[in-house]
């Protein structure tokens, strides 16, 4: 069978301990008689190795005891297989479920809950459903990055050809899941449907009800359970009519309000109508006489356009008359006029010839200029090319030196070659060189080698001295207290030491101070308590470091873990102040109980290693005393607020499971252990002693190295002047050998300089010929110059003169201007009498014409309006102004009209106009909106009849439906209840409104009491949890999931509900045919009989209620086989001796401890019951 095999876990709490602590009250002393047979059998070796009932977390082994007759075949959709890697405490573990009832069993905090997280997110639903932690991130196991869920589910044979099997990763990360389907990629969305098709329903609690969602299923409203039901075993179509039935009524009460909002509404505005009746017939009369006045008004352009088209009229007469006299003027002048329009046409030609000839000066100005420009340009070209020869002629006597100057080092250099050449012996130089080298480079290195001896002599120095810096600090660390507590924290974890150590040298770096643990970081304010105070604190928060931000706990975290690789370090994020932790009641109610005060009252330290001390032990809830409680006192603490004291010799803890009733309680009580951290005891001598001895023997230590410092330095010095003389040595050989080289390679290169020289002089030569050769050619270019400067001169001595003849014409043509101006100006001076006149009638013709058009554009304009008006009252359905217009007389006049709308505003004055001028208009308001609220209502109506025949069609098809169903299932409960002797029954509350459709419970658990509605008011918590869990059975027959999930229900349930319960259940999940004949006897120990004999997951064995295991035949059945059922998953940390098993069902038992192998098949749980089954037999045999 595979198992788990996990790490060391983490420390397991206190609700382990009560756990262990009832489990081992459950068992008697048959268990103890048995152990100690195992022990002696010298047989065999042992089954389980040594602490395998250890409760100390460590390595965990799942084994499954299962039937191997059963011929039971899972339900499409039920569990196969669960298999988990790096989940919560799972490192690796694999379930084979039945496919009935299963029942997982385990000590607290062994990982039975984890098998439910475990199908819930496997499945594809979050986190929400468990009540648990919110992000999935927080299931994977400590310390690894990604946890592995796979699920394999029965096939539906008509829809698959294998099971399929469900993949869920989870990253620590980013927070995310990912899901695979018999190895294909789904997403979330995909994986809940394909469960969904198997009728399966993680978030409905009556098929999964997770532990810590218990007590919400206890709390769901009667409401709430109606619809989780119909989930549960009504078809979909059930409450898809649910939800139309209430959608269709919640539309059935807006319309009967709307209904009746709006007939409240007609009936006000009708009375109001028939008020105001007199009052708006009188404003209806003032409204006709406004509307009079209105259209008059309106009238007013129609009079102003007749006015203004006899205007304009008499307007086109009057300009008549004025061309026809202008026309006459005009005739009489005409002689004159013609010599002045003469005169001024040859003003005008002879400004244009005035014009021409100005243009034509310019142009011979321009003409002029550019012949200049062109002359200074030449002249700038000749003086060009006299500084070109004078820069030839200058270079050339330049080259002319050079010439002397070469032929001087010609001569120098002949007679340099014919000189004796000196002799150079280059290898002796280098060997004599390489040897002073040598002896330098050998020194040196001795020089090197001492300074490393002196290095190491340091170091070896230094380490002495911090040693004794070291030993020097633990000598007064002994002497205070605070190093006493240091020193028994080095002995009790070498690991939180170090790191407690390196968070004092590094406390700049974190956001906030970290602190070290309660053992250095706390003490005692009063000694009489210490032993009760240390005895509610467990090692590991005794080692507890306490950070005060995530990022500070982060940190901290990897810098431990990853860097100093340290393994025991206990940590804590702690953002709470004290308070945040209030007691329970005052102190001064203590002394009632037998308490002197709070454990909080008799420690003292930083206010955040407190707030964790009370978050992790709970100091501000916990009393202490300073002797023994008497009887009365415990009873009174049993039913009081506090849940922890600790007297002189005892620590005691009640554990309340108040979901269940303030009946499911149990007392856990410990000894007072001796306090070993916060005690007075004296200074260790022997410690000091080996201290003290290690400084002497450290600091004659430094001394030697002193001494062996100040030789090799001596050596040093003598070294360091050797090779300063021998290095000087070198350097003289080297420029002795240098000047010789240089004196050779100069004497060696003389003919190559002599080639270069003449190379030099013949290039020279070669200049000055090229120079002459260029002076010719400057010469020639600038005769050329000279040239085309005659020939630019005689061009500009032509263009000036042609300018002087322009110049002449144009004055002329200025005479001739001057005396046609003086013609025109006399012409005018003559007839400016006749002029002024003409001009007079030329305006007043002018102003005529503006006038006439003036009242042109007028009269248009009123004509536009007078359109507009009437397009207007078109538009709008302004028949009244409309025939008003038409209607008018030609003749009125502006004036007739205006008198007429001053008579209508007089009748109107005499007319009482009342308090609201808007009364009209509201009354004909109101009228329009009763007409639309009557056709409102009649609309309502209909919509009403009709949602009344859709409620009604929807509610025959639905309700005869939930009443068959709630009654099997009131039936199944009924035969539930009477099974243990009490009665029940189930009913569904029908109130007007859909939403309000309730499920109502009843149940009856004494003869002398009527049926009575199932809350909390009425009934105990282990009452509830067996009603609970009977309703939860009573669908199984109508059932739609393909398993179940029921995790602690029996907790806070008495022996006999427990038993009568889990009986039932049995046979619910198994069949009945499965049971064990309970009237059947089953031999002890003793040889007597005992009744109740319970078939474990092993055909042939039975367990009695003493705890023996004995064989049994597998009778009941018809062949071996079972009735197909809903899978079921109970999940229980103990159980009660004298339970009914049956074949059909399996159980899975998980054990752990820290003791546990790392092998799974090093544990044999049915050898187990094999040699606990022989031992039985010789027992018996005795």
């Amino acid at each position: 069978m595979p198992s788990a095999v996990t790490p060391q876990r983490r420390s397991r709490d206190e609700s382990s301990d009560e756990a262990s602590s009832q489990s081992s009250a459950a068992g008697g002393s048959s268990i103890k008689r048995a152990r100690l047979h195992l022990d002696v059998d010298g047989g065999r070796g042992p089954i389980l190795p040594n602490g395998y009932r250890s409760n100390d977390g460590g390595l965990l082994q799942q084994e499954t005891l299962c039937s191997g007759r059963s011929k039971s075949k899972h339900q499409p959709g039920s569990i196969v297989r669960v298999k988990l890697a790096n989940f919560v405490t799972y490192t690796a573990v694999e379930f084979l479920p039945g496919p009935s009832l299963n029942m997982v069993i385990g000590p607290n905090g062994t990982g039975k809950s984890t098998l439910v997280c475990a199908i819930c997110l496997g499945l594809g639903w979050g986190p929400q459903h468990l009540g648990r932690a919110k992000d999935v991130s927080e299931y994977v196991k400590h310390g690894e990055q990604e946890a592995t869920i796979e699920i394999e589910l029965a096939a539906d044979p008509k829809r698959h050809r294998r099971n399929p099997v469900i993949k869920c990763n989870i990253k620590r990360e980013n927070n995310k899941s990912t899901f695979s389907v018999d190895g294909k990629p789904f997403n979330k969305k995909a994986v809940i449907e394909l469960c969904r098709s198997f009728t399966i329903q993680i978030d409905n609690l009556c098929q999964f009800l997770p532990q810590d969602k218990v007590v919400e299923f206890a709390a769901m409203t009667p409401i709430e359970l109606l619809r989780s039901t119909q989930r549960a075993v009504a078809p979909q179509d059930m409450l898809d009519m649910h939800d139309e039935l209430k959608e269709h009524r919640q539309k059935q009460k807006g319309i009967q309000a709307k209904v009746q909002t709006d007939q409240d509404a007609l009936d006000n505005l009708e009375n109001r109508q028939r008020m105001q009746a007199d009052d708006v017939q009188r404003m209806r009369d003032r409204e006709i006489i406004k509307e009079r006045i209105r259209l008059l008004e309106a009238s007013r352009p129609f009079a102003a356009y007749r006015a203004a088209k006899q205007k304009h009229k008499e307007a086109l007469e009057r300009k008549k008359h004025a061309k026809n006299e202008l026309i006459n003027l005009k005739n009489d002048v005409e002689p004159s006029l013609r010599a002045i329009n003469n005169k001024e046409a040859y003003q005008r030609q002879m400004e244009a010839m005035m014009n021409e000839r100005k243009r034509v000066v310019q142009d011979a100005e321009k003409t002029a200029d550019n012949i200049d420009r062109n002359l200074q340009t030449l002249l700038s070209r000749k003086k060009e090319l006299e500084a070109e020869a004078e820069a030839e002629k200058n270079a050339g006597r330049e080259t002319r030196k050079d010439i002397s100057r070469i032929q001087g080092t010609i001569v120098a250099l002949k007679r340099r070659i014919d000189e004796e050449k000196p002799d150079l012996d280059i290898t002796g130089y280098n060997e004599i060189i390489r040897g002073k080298q040598k002896a330098t480079d050998e020194a040196a290195q001795r020089v090197m080698e001492l300074k490393r001896q002196i290095t190491d002599i340091h170091s070896r120095g230094q380490g002495r001295k911090d040693r004794i810096v070291q030993a020097q600090q633990e000598l007064e660390k002994l002497e205070s207290q605070v190093g006493q507590r240091e020193n028994k924290l080095r002995q009790a974890s070498r690991d939180t030491f170090q790191a407690w150590e390196w968070i004092k040298q590094h406390q700049n770096e974190f956001e906030k101070p970290v602190f070290g643990p309660p053992m250095v970081e706390c003490s005692i304010t009063d000694m009489r308590y210490v032993d009760q105070i240390e005895t509610l604190m467990q090692r590991g928060q005794m080692l507890m470091i306490t950070c005060q931000t995530k990022n500070d706990f982060k940190k901290l975290g990897d810098i431990l873990h990853d860097r100093l690789h340290l393994a025991e370090i206990n940590m804590q994020h702690m953002t709470g102040t004290l308070a945040d932790f209030p007691p329970p009641i005052d102190r001064d109610q203590l002394s009632q109980y037998g308490l002197t005060g709070w454990a909080l009252d008799y420690i003292t330290g930083p206010e955040p290693v407190i707030a964790m001390l009370c978050a992790n032990v709970r100091l501000e809830r916990t009393g202490v005393g300073d002797r023994d409680t008497t009887t009365e006192q415990f009873e009174m603490l049993q039913n009081g607020p506090i849940e922890n004291w600790v007297t002189k010799r005892s620590s005691y803890k009640i554990v309340r499971r108040r979901e269940y009733g303030p009946s499911a309680t149990s007392t856990n009580v410990r000894d007072v252990r001796q306090a070993q951290v916060w005690t007075n005891q004296p200074v260790d001598i022997r410690a000091k002693r080996d201290l003290q001895e290690n400084i002497e023997g450290w600091t004659g230590e430094i001394t030697d190295c002193k001494n062996e410092i100040a030789t090799a330095q001596n050596e040093i010095e003598e070294l360091r002047t050797k090779i300063r003389e021998t290095q000087e040595e070198v350097r003289n050989l080297q420029t002795e050998k240098a000047g010789k080289q240089k004196l050779l390679s100069e004497l060696r290169a003389l003919p190559t300089k002599l080639a270069q020289q003449e190379e030099r002089l013949a290039t020279a030569q070669r200049g000055i010929s090229e120079m002459r050769q260029r002076l010719a050619q400057i010469s020639d270019k600038a005769d050329q110059v000279t040239q085309e400067r005659a020939e630019a001169t005689m061009d500009y001595v032509a263009a000036v003169e042609a300018l002087q003849a322009r110049h002449f014409e144009q004055h002329e043509a200025e005479i001739m201007l001057i005396e046609a101006n003086s013609d025109v100006a006399t012409l005018m001076e003559k007839n400016i009498a006749q002029k002024e006149m003409l001009e007079l009638r030329e305006r007043e013709v002018e102003q005529l014409t503006n006038e006439t058009k003036q009242l042109f554009d007028s009269a248009n304009k009123l004509v536009e309006k007078v359109k507009s008006l009437l397009a207007t009252a078109d538009e709008v359905g302004d028949e009244a102004l409309s025939t008003h217009i038409r209607g008018l007389s030609q003749d009125q006049t502006s004036e007739e009209l205006e008198e007429e709308i001053e008579s209508e505003k007089a009748r109107l004055e005499l007319m009482h106009e009342g308090n609201d001028r808007g009364v009209i208009k509201e009354f004909e308001t109101r009228e329009k909106r009763i007409g639309t609220l009557r056709s409102s209502l009649e609309g309502l109506r209909e919509e009403l009849q009709q949602a009344e025949e859709r409620i009604q069609g929807v509610r025959e098809k639905w309700e005869p439906e939930l009443d068959r169903l709630i009654g099997l299932i009131s039936k199944s409960f009924g035969e539930n209840m009477k099974e243990i002797g009490c009665a029940g029954e189930v009913g569904v509350s029908k109130e007007e409104d859909f939403e309000d459709w309730s499920i109502k419970i009843l149940v009856k658990f004494r003869e002398t009491e009527p049926l009575t509605p199932l809350d909390s008011h009425r009934q105990s918590g282990g009452e509830r949890a067996v009603s609970t869990i009977f309703y939860l059975m009573s669908l199984q027959s109508l059932t739609r999931s393909p398993f179940r999930v029921v995790d602690e229900i029996n907790q806070g349930m008495d022996p006999r509900n427990e038993r009568l319960v889990h009986r039932r259940m049995v046979g619910i999940a198994c069949g009945n045919e499965g049971l064990l004949n309970d009237s059947a006897p089953s031999r002890g120990v003793n040889g007597g009989t005992t009744n109740g004999d319970v078939v474990t997951s092993f055909d042939s064995v039975t367990v009695n209620g003493d705890g023996d295991v004995e064989e049994r035949d597998n009778g009941g059945a018809k062949g071996g086989e079972s009735v197909p059922q809903s899978q079921y998953f109970l999940i229980t940390p103990k159980l009660l001796p004298s339970l009914t098993y049956a074949r059909g069902m399996r159980v899975l038992c998980i054990a752990s401890g820290e003791h546990m192998p790392e092998k799974a098949d090093k544990v044999d749980f049915r050898g187990c019951v094999d040699l606990a089954r022989g031992l039985r037999r010789e027992v018996a045999v005795r």
